[in-house]
């Protein structure tokens, strides 16, 4: 099969970032055609002059429709869309140039009908950024499989850096209304209608995330908050690692508790962790103030997270409600 790609990218509010993505999309050393759907989703504060000054460059397809969520924006420009396989990017994404180039070639290599890439923390972002980064995508944290080269199960892609076939997509009638927490319900529908999907570690990206503690915070407690949800939809896909973050914070309470009571090895044990944290980040950021910041990030992961998993698995369980009367904010009206 000859591979037709289109981007697809909703956009709300983000004309800089978008100008970012572009710029970097004019760059891509891939020189066969592929197009670009903009997806303006309600925006307040459009993006329509920035994209115009790289409609000479690239071949955009722009459009604009009522505010409806990224989920639901994601599909409109993939039914508008011209090609037959789709590359999903949040508009805080700078791909490299090899990106596409390097997607293509392991497709051809094994095909499947849906790809995930990695990301990672480009030269340019803040030292807040870059620890952030590194608290979604390492090991050591609850980002390991996301951002490694290999995983211990079946790969879930992130539709920050997700490729989807056509076929895919008309079969599974693509994401939910659920807002975080689409992709991975989009993944595991795509394995239930037999489609497969692996990591491409070269086809990365430098996903900016969030910009600041308070940001990062609400983005973590909502995936906390959703995971309970994706459990419940999909009870074959239950993990004990998702308790993790949950029982880390308990435990660390508990610890601290126990050492004033002068019982210190639990507490040993936390300190271990957070050596390892930080020597592990300085290693790969090379930058100790990155590092300190690192364990900031990892304690706002693990307390918003556990939080928000702990609160929704209770009330979904002793609740007579379902999910969207719970948690109204996790869902876009369509």
């Amino acid at each position: 099969m000859k591979l037709d790609f289109s981007f697809i990218v909703p956009v709300y509010n983000r004309p800089n970032e978008i100008k970012e993505l572009l710029e970097s999309l004019v760059m891509q050393t891939y020189k066969e055609p592929y197009e670009v759907v903009i997806v303006e989703d309600g925006s307040t504060l459009s993006s329509e002059a920035v994209i115009a000054t790289f409609e000479d460059k690239l071949a955009i397809t722009y459009l604009k429709k009522a505010n409806s969520g990224p989920g639901d924006s994601r599909n409109y420009g993939m039914r508008k869309a011209r090609g037959n396989y789709f590359i999903v990017l949040d508009s805080d994404c700078i791909l490299p140039p090899q990106y596409l180039e390097a997607a293509k070639k392991a497709l051809e290599k094994d095909y499947v009908d849906c790809f995930g890439g990695p990301d990672a923390a480009h030269k340019s972002f803040s030292l807040v950024q870059k620890a952030i980064n590194y608290a979604m995508t390492s090991f050591l944290t609850t980002g390991g499989i996301r951002g490694g080269k290999t995983a211990v199960d079946k790969f879930q892609p992130r539709s920050f850096n997700m490729g989807i076939s056509k076929k895919a997509f008309e079969a599974t009638g693509g994401y939910g209304n659920i807002h975080p927490g689409e992709d991975p319900d989009l993944t595991i529908r795509i394995w239930n209608n037999g489609f497969e999907t692996k990591l491409i570690p070269e086809a990365y990206v430098f996903h900016k995330r969030r910009i600041d503690w308070n940001k990062f915070y609400i983005q973590v407690n909502k995936f906390g908050m959703v995971r309970p949800i994706l459990n419940q939809w999909h009870p074959d896909t239950k993990k004990i690692t998702y308790w993790f973050p949950t029982i880390f914070c308990l435990g660390f309470l508990l610890s601290i508790i126990f050492a004033f009571l002068g019982f210190n090895f639990p507490i040993y044990f936390y300190i271990f962790y957070f050596v390892l944290l930080f020597l592990d980040s300085l290693l790969k950021n090379k930058n100790a103030a990155i590092a300190l910041l690192s364990l900031a990030a990892v304690c706002i992961q693990f307390v918003g997270y556990g939080y928000g998993f702990l609160k929704s698995t209770i009330l979904l369980n002793f609740s007579s409600k379902n999910a969207e009367e719970l948690f109204p904010k996790l869902f876009f009206k369509n």
